[in-house]
């Protein structure tokens, strides 16, 4: 059996590979819930992630903001 990768370790990864990350893609592809704990995590170990607001309609064509979180460092 392999060792298992913390959610850190995988957003850290995810972000290391496309530069940024949504709640929507944290939950899609690891079943992350509370991303911005795990982004509090990243940068209390010393990593630049910056937040940015992104506003996109939702599927009801209504104007949802949500955090877009950037890796700002090659830590």
């Amino acid at each position: 059996m392999g060792k298992m990768i913390s959610q850190k370790e995988m957003v850290l990864s995810y972000l290391q590979r496309n530069g940024k990350i949504t709640d929507k893609e944290a939950y899609t592809e690891f079943g992350i819930r509370r991303l911005g704990a795990r982004i509090w995590d990243l940068r209390a170990a010393g990593h630049a992630i910056r937040t940015e607001n992104t506003t996109k309609p939702n599927r009801y064509g209504q104007n949802t903001t949500f955090a877009t979180y950037i890796l700002e460092d090659a830590k």
